[in-house]
């Protein structure tokens, strides 16, 4: 059994992104290079064991929503794009990714989210107060659920 999940994030952003930070998020979205200092996720920590049989824990930076080509689990393709809004012009940012997504994946992935909700358009923010910002379905189910972010922090769906 695979608890893989499909995720999906179709995001309107205000035009409020440096270019610093623009270029790490096309680095996260699998279009552009790795920029030399990270800001938006700063840390990506994995347990490996040394030459001595110790498990340590590294630091290993990686884009979180840059799969591109077949899904393997979910069916469909992974893909991101990233395009400037023209209607109206300068109107900021339209950002889609669909991802198959690891639930030990989650916290990285939802400090992006949260950071993408943080500079969502207006038209994202939900009667509760929350930000949708996409979707997640376990790879087995039909019907997705409205993934959303509170606070900085993305509500996962149980």
């Amino acid at each position: 059994m695979s608890d893989i999940h499909d995720l999906t994030v179709a995001v309107g952003l205000r035009d409020e992104i440096s270019a610093t930070e623009l270029a790490e998020l096309r680095w996260h979205l699998g279009i552009g290079p790795r920029p030399e200092r990270l800001s938006i996720v700063t840390e990506f920590p994995v347990v490996v064991v040394d030459d001595n049989g110790v498990p340590v824990v590294e630091d290993d930076p990686r884009p979180l929503l840059a799969g591109h080509g077949a899904a393997a689990r979910a069916g469909g393709v992974l893909s991101s794009a990233l395009d400037p809004r023209t209607d109206p012009p300068g109107a900021g940012w339209a950002l889609t990714s669909r991802q198959e997504l690891h639930p030990d994946e989650f916290e990285e992935v939802g400090e992006l989210l949260g950071w993408l909700a943080a500079r969502a358009h207006a038209a994202h923010r939900l009667a509760d107060g929350t930000v949708g910002i996409g979707f997640l379905r376990f790879h087995e189910d039909e019907v997705p659920a409205v993934l959303r972010v509170e606070g900085g922090r993305v509500r996962w769906p149980a």
